[in-house]
């Protein structure tokens, strides 16, 4: 790890914009998570980052498949999936199938000024009452993509690809620092969705706890 690795970790939390909305119909819950971040890049630039296989492995994980419209993916290790739509180098859409549950993710790039945009919105609808939301709440999934997002800044600013060993990473002080401030600012946009602020602050205890490999009370 670098100083200015260091640097790029310590200002990661607040270089990303979180949004959540929550729907409840009936016995049902839809949630849309949505992470923006701008890069010191281009927009084929970026667009590259994100859906080249060779680019992917350096930042994000392996992804084996066929990368293209209607294509079936696997990311090594993590979630598999179609791509169902595709608008090259502006957007594209894909299923996001993990653990027998299935989501939907759409990445965005778009300039924004000399530099370039990147968007993340994930949309997934389950059960209204489940005990896995009402235990970890949106950090749970929303923490892991601010891994990724960071790991991105990390190769694209600081020629870094991500970690060998990713466990060791998360163990070091830089780290927990981000994982910490990250699932507090899930919690924030928690509480902006309704969440009442303390189950809000317990639910990213346990998220932080999870991320970190450590028990949670309550």
């Amino acid at each position: 790890m670098t100083e200015e690795s260091d640097r790029i970790i310590a200002a990661q939390a607040d270089g990303v914009r979180r949004d959540l909305d929550v729907e409840r119909d009936g016995a049902r819950q839809r949630t849309v998570q949505t992470l923006s971040q701008v890069y010191p890049t281009t927009v084929d630039d970026l667009w590259h980052a994100c859906t080249r296989a060779d680019r992917l492995a350096r930042w994000f994980a392996p992804v084996s498949g066929d990368l293209r419209l209607g294509g079936h993916y696997q990311v090594e290790g993590n979630a598999s999936g179609t791509v169902v739509a595709c608008d090259a180098p502006k957007s594209f859409t894909v299923t996001w199938e993990f653990g027998g549950d299935s989501s939907q993710l759409t990445v965005r790039v778009a300039a924004d000024g000399d530099r370039a945009r990147l968007t993340i919105e994930h949309d997934h609808t389950g059960d209204a009452d489940s005990d896995f939301w009402a235990q970890f709440g949106p950090g749970a999934t929303g923490v892991g993509w601010d891994l990724a997002l960071l790991g991105l800044s990390l190769h694209l600013v600081a020629g870094q690809d991500r970690p060998a060993d990713a466990e060791s990473f998360a163990q070091g002080e830089p780290a927990q620092r981000f994982i910490r401030a990250a699932s507090a600012r899930w919690a924030e946009a928690s509480v902006r969705a309704g969440t009442p602020e303390a189950d809000a602050t317990a639910a990213a205890n346990r998220t932080t706890a999870f991320y970190l490999g450590q028990s949670a009370a309550g």
